[in-house]
């Protein structure tokens, strides 16, 4: 059966019709994709405050803790730019403050107050306003991003203090002496405490001898023989506890916990 001229003129039309919706349709799709891409291009970036310059001379037993966190720094900004990039448009206004700079504030706070905590280890602890140092801000989309974090720092020249002539004192602690008869049902429980005492020792000794010149005046008994004598007054408890489980707990082995320098 053949179709009349006007019939066939309608299905050409609608032929036509249904190209043109097509084209259309895929015009509208590459437009979108477009759209997104260039949301994507126009991410922007973090910008954060310098810490390395604010430090101050790092004494050289802090050096390799502070870079380290340095290089944390620029680890944390380059994330936070990877999530600013690829959730472009994504949630609502306070998105980017909420899962971006947040967090990486966060983030911040605890590795600058790591490296002052380490500096002051060894130094006078530097005085940072951390909060400042770890807030960070949104350049605009397609800003150039900002140049990293130095991980380099200026080493402190050694301070005069303890072992300053260059020889290393060593610490001197008095013998735990007048110990009652040790009950058997104690005695592994002694033994490994007082060796524990010996190993606390060589402990300081070693930190004497890595540590020359390094600190104030105070360094040493601030750093190394408070600590140590800390340590002791917890193990001689823990002798007179494990004695006096079994027999009289033997009293003001205390008195045994404070060293002095020798040399």
């Amino acid at each position: 059966m053949q179709l009349s001229r006007s019939s066939t003129r309608r299905w050409q039309v609608a032929g036509v019709v249904a190209v043109a919706v097509a084209l259309t349709g895929a015009g509208l799709g590459v437009a979108a994709a477009g759209d997104k891409a260039a949301v994507r291009g126009a991410a922007p970036t973090v910008s954060c405050p310098a810490v390395a310059g604010k430090l101050g001379a790092v004494p050289a037993a802090a050096r390799a803790e502070i870079e380290r966190n340095l290089a944390q720094l620029d680890t944390q900004i380059a994330e936070a730019n990877r999530r600013l990039a690829t959730s472009a448009g994504e949630g609502g206004p306070n998105f980017v403050q909420n899962a971006i700079l947040g967090p990486l504030r966060d983030k911040r706070v605890a590795a600058i107050n790591r490296m002052a905590t380490a500096i002051g280890r060894t130094a006078p602890k530097p005085d940072l306003d951390v909060q400042k140092l770890a807030a960070c801000t949104l350049n605009g989309g397609g800003a150039p991003a900002p140049a990293p974090e130095a991980t380099a720092v200026r080493t402190a020249p050694p301070q005069a203090g303890a072992g300053s002539s260059g020889a290393a004192p060593t610490v001197d602690c008095p013998a735990v002496s007048g110990l009652p008869s040790v009950p058997a049902q104690a005695r592994d429980e002694v033994s490994r405490n007082l060796a524990l005492l010996d190993t606390q020792i060589a402990e300081a000794n070693r930190r004497l001898a890595t540590s020359v010149g390094q600190g104030g005046p105070n360094f040493v008994r601030n750093a190394i023989l408070g600590p140590l004598e800390d340590k002791r007054v917890a193990t001689l408890n823990r002798i007179e506890t494990a004695i006096g489980r079994h027999a009289a707990k033997p009293e003001g082995l205390e008195r045994f916990a404070p060293c002095s320098l020798r040399g």
